[in-house]
């Protein structure tokens, strides 16, 4: 049987910051792995480095030692322009802030990764739109949008790239019960439908337990 390659692993990865004259550390040599199409929940307390081992696994921030492979490129040795480029093609974020372009309409803000990414395909935000139910909402700027609506408007910008990583902060941090719950279906709907792994970090017990894994991080460590 051909073993699968995980589009992300870490391994070894440290992290610190600078704090006055110390250096705090906040990831302490973790590992972690994520195959396509699964998706892996990470908790653990505030403050115990969720985001910033997200941030890391998406090359936003570097690490300081260890390696991040996405889609078997080490992130840790690259430059900043070739780190922006992984992210461009091969990973892409949804925060628990929307972070949509206020000035660009729902089609534009969908459509602004994938044209970055050369990717752009009608026929796949076609299928994003139709599953999210954005179709008659692609005329509208952000600010006409409920919560719910926007963070749909966000994931479907993140998916229409067709990423082999999803990386989520507290997607549906921002939104109520009712809403959470039906964008969560959504979400992990298309990335069934996408083979795109998806790491989600969460306080949520219930969140967790939806995913096919679930690692916790605490000082520093994964478990």
């Amino acid at each position: 049987m051909t073993e699968i390659a995980p589009v992300l692993h870490l391994s070894g990865v440290t992290k610190s910051y600078s704090v006055a004259t110390d250096a705090v550390p906040v990831l302490r040599g973790v590992d972690l792995h994520l195959n396509p199409g699964e998706t892996l929940a990470l908790t653990g307390e505030s403050g115990s480095g969720k985001s910033t081992l997200l941030h890391i696994a998406g090359g936003l921030e570097t690490a300081d030692a260890g390696q991040v492979r996405v889609a078997g490129q080490d992130l840790v040795p690259m430059t900043d322009t070739q780190r922006a480029a992984i992210r461009c093609k091969d990973v892409a974020v949804v925060f628990q802030q929307f972070n949509l372009i206020p000035s660009l309409n729902v089609a534009d803000n969908i459509a602004f990764q994938a044209r970055l990414a050369g990717r752009l395909d009608a026929q796949v935000v076609g299928h994003l739109v139709a599953k999210l139910g954005l179709s008659e909402q692609l005329t509208k700027y952000p600010e006409a949008l409920s919560g719910g609506q926007q963070q749909r408007v966000a994931i479907a910008r993140a998916l229409a790239a067709r990423p082999r990583v999803l990386l989520a902060d507290e997607p549906t941090g921002n939104l109520d019960e009712g809403t959470s719950s039906e964008v969560l279906e959504q979400l992990l709907a298309l990335v069934a439908d996408t083979g795109a792994g998806l790491l989600l970090v969460t306080h949520s017990p219930g969140i967790a337990a939806r995913m096919d894994r679930r690692l916790h991080l605490s000082r520093g460590q994964v478990a």
